[in-house]
């Protein structure tokens, strides 16, 4: 049942309020379109559930910020809006699809030094360019160890409302919620050069849960395939 009954994020009940309307509504001219509405307000519930996490503690380490699927490793420059310079950083970009958990988590300890939302399009956020062109809020953060990271938010084809829950000198911890973006996007991480990702493309991530890179750490990349 826990798996089942996970707490709603407060963002999610407006829009659950409106689907149950819509639902008596649509039960009253029909009873087939009231089974309908229904279901699709049960699936409204689903989509903003918002379940505790147990995030790895340890220093160095940065943490998915959201669910999803890995859908791109590379070395890209930061958006500009963060004024982190026009070199490439080592970046991990996680596509949430409409059935994930859509709440994002930080990915390490430390300050919010830098927010920049920037409007665009509505690409599918799978696409490379949909960091480039897509609306956009960015993130650029000084860890507790003194390092400079950023992580973006992306709206996608479905996705149309970024929220972003901490402001200009925010204090958070890894895997403590910040914001989250409604019906599909992406999350893009930005880490220093030479960081070595510990996951593979197609891995599937648990924001808060699952350890992306560690800054400490020599090991090299990780490869994977599908077994």
């Amino acid at each position: 049942m826990k798996t089942v009954l996970v707490p709603i994020n407060p963002a999610g009940w407006p829009f659950i309020a409106m689907f149950a309307v819509i639902a008596l509504v649509l039960a009253y001219i029909a009873e087939p379109l009231g089974w309908l509405g229904a279901v699709l307000t049960l699936w409204c519930a689903y989509f903003f559930r918002d379940p505790d996490r147990v995030t790895p503690t340890r220093a160095g380490l940065v943490i998915a910020p959201a669910d999803g699927r890995v859908c791109l490793i590379d070395e890209a420059v930061p958006p500009s809006e963060l004024d982190m310079g026009d070199g490439a950083l080592q970046r991990v970009c996680i596509f949430m699809n409409v059935f994930n958990v859509h709440v994002n988590r930080a990915p390490m300890d430390g300050t919010i030094t830098k927010l920049g939302y920037r409007p665009g399009k509505f690409l599918n956020a799978e696409l490379d360019k949909a960091s480039e062109f897509n609306e956009r809020q960015s993130l650029r953060m000084k860890t507790a160890d003194g390092h400079d990271i950023a992580f973006v938010q992306i709206a996608g084809l479905v996705a149309r409302r970024i929220v972003c829950q901490v402001h200009e000198g925010t204090q958070l911890m890894a895997g403590e919620r910040f914001g989250l973006i409604r019906f599909g996007s992406r999350v893009d991480v930005y880490m220093p050069k030479g960081s070595k990702p510990l996951v593979a493309l197609g891995q599937l991530t648990t924001a808060g849960e699952t350890v992306i890179a560690d800054l400490k750490s020599k090991e090299a990349a990780r490869v994977g395939e599908v077994r």
